[in-house]
């Protein structure tokens, strides 16, 4: 998953549709180098997210980035998403790789909970999520996490994404405390330029960015 060692890496955009530049601005992510794309919509029109996810299911394969949908295997399935991601109200992972096959790339949000990514990274999820890290406009009653959970989840073995108010300013410390990809949706598509932001964000985890 974008990274030299195969690992899920760098800036991993979440998209706040509905929006109806919705596929535009999610271009305009993976042209500024996110490494994943997340589809998010927490609406019930069953049509317009199947043409969504489908048409941004072609957007990633044509830059060889995974599109994980939002809580919904069954979407994920009918749209031919790489994967799922999973909250605490939704499939098991088994349940979703069950249905989704075993190449099928699993997520699952941690919250702030060290035992609930010990449970789940022993029942086969691919990824573990915590946040929020810091206020956020998305989800403002989240719970908190702290960046000691990412150092004592990477005895778990599996790549860390950090989730929750992340800013470019922010991000570097929860980079350095072990998180593999940051989550972001308000800095990335409510920026007036999505490319450069999401450039902004894929350049913390290139040695060589500040070089060029």
């Amino acid at each position: 998953m974008t990274s030299t060692s195969g690992r899920l890496r760098g800036l991993y955009a979440i998209s706040d549709g509905p929006r109806a530049d919705l596929v535009d601005a999610c271009a305009a992510a993976l042209a500024g180098g996110a490494s994943v794309l997340q589809y998010r919509d927490k609406t019930t029109d069953a049509p317009r997210r199947l043409a969504e996810t489908r048409a941004l299911q072609a957007l990633c394969a044509r830059h060889r980035v995974p599109l994980i949908v939002n809580d919904d295997v069954d979407l994920a399935l009918a749209c031919g998403a790489a994967g799922v991601h999973l909250g605490e109200d939704d499939a098991t992972p088994a349940t979703a790789r069950a249905r989704l096959g075993a190449r099928a790339i699993i997520g699952v949000s941690c919250y702030d909970s060290i035992e609930r990514a010990r449970h789940y990274a022993a029942a086969g999820a691919d990824y573990l999520a915590f946040g929020a890290f810091f206020a956020s406009p998305t989800k403002p009653h989240a719970r908190v996490a702290t960046p000691r959970l990412l150092r004592e989840a990477k005895a778990f073995g599996l790549p860390l994404v950090a989730i929750g108010g992340i800013t470019h300013d922010n991000a570097r410390g929860l980079i350095d405390a072990g998180a593999d990809a940051v989550a972001v949706i308000s800095a990335l598509f409510g920026a007036r330029d999505v490319r450069a932001a999401a450039r902004r964000f894929s350049d913390l985890f290139d040695p060589d960015a500040s070089r060029r």
